[in-house]
This record gives C-alpha cells, structure tokens and sequence, in this order.
C-alpha cells in the first residue's frame, strides 16, 4: 500500500524495457527474422543504457 505511489528508478524502467523487448525478440525469432534483429539491437541499446546507470 505505501509503496504504491512510490517513483520507479531510470534503472528499474531501462529494466523492465529490456525484459520486454527480449520478450518480443524470442516471439518474433521464429517468425521474422528482419523484425526480430531489429528488437535485438534496441535490446542491446538499452542493455548497454543499464551498464552505464550501474557503473557510474
């Protein structure tokens, strides 16, 4: 209950972003192979945005 208006970090959002995105990238891999690089690379975009919030 208390945590319920409780902001999300830049962390948790980049996160969650990525969970979703390889989500869709597993989906998309046996269905188009074009559509999925595409969310593999977005992926990768936000995995290298999380490296950079952890490090520094």
């Amino acid at each position: 209950m208390f945590g319920l208006f409780k902001s999300k970090s830049k962390l948790d959002i980049l996160q969650k972003q990525y969970e979703k995105l390889m989500s869709e990238w597993h989906t998309l891999s046996s269905i188009d192979r074009a559509k999925s690089d595409e969310k593999y690379a977005e992926a990768q975009k936000t995995l290298g945005q999380i490296d950079v919030l952890k490090q520094g």
